[in-house]
């Protein structure tokens, strides 16, 4: 449990006065019973950003690619009337186990943290009906939507401390 009283007081200064659009933003980079992402992608040494730890199939690059198109493609699909489904696996997975270089490694950890914070103030903003059904959508709702991010990215965090464990460098230094 995160016990940093600076946290408690920057996250009730952000949040929105409704309760559950107030617990809705604080989940989403939740720093509670388990890793934060900023904690699951810090420190991994280039050398190791595309290796896979015996037994698991995905690099930490993998992952964290996955994530970020993941958690793109549904905050796209939130708040684009124009939105056009993906094609399964393959536009939510990167093509190699590895970055192209240590710039695509930066900028998908903070396309992935932009996003989130997008994310964020459409679960902060009143304006924003959580149980209307998405017009484009076949039933979904903006809260079922950002619950599937929650949960998502909550699994493939988990995955890339699992793979850092077993490539040896889990905790982050």
């Amino acid at each position: 449990m995160r016990n940093d009283a600076r946290y408690y007081l920057c996250a009730m200064h952000t949040e929105s006065h409704d309760p559950l659009r107030g617990q809705l933003q604080r989940v989403l980079d939740w720093h509670g019973a388990h890793a934060t992402f900023e904690d699951s992608v810090r420190s991994i040494p280039t050398e190791l950003r595309g290796a896979c730890a015996p037994g698991i199939p995905h690099s930490p690059w993998q992952l964290l690619e996955h994530l970020r198109l993941s958690q793109l493609d549904i905050l796209d699909f939130c708040r684009n009337a124009d939105y056009r489904e993906q094609k399964w696996p393959d536009d939510y997975w990167p093509a190699s186990a590895a970055p192209p270089d240590d710039d695509a490694w930066d900028a998908s950890v903070a396309a992935f943290i932009a996003d989130r914070e997008e994310l964020k103030r459409m679960a902060g903003d009143a304006s924003i009906d959580l149980f209307a059904r998405i017009p484009h959508g076949n039933g979904q709702t903006i809260l079922r939507e950002l619950l599937l991010v929650v949960d998502h990215n909550a699994y493939h965090v988990g995955q890339l401390v699992i793979v850092r464990r077993g490539l040896g460098i889990w905790p982050p230094a």
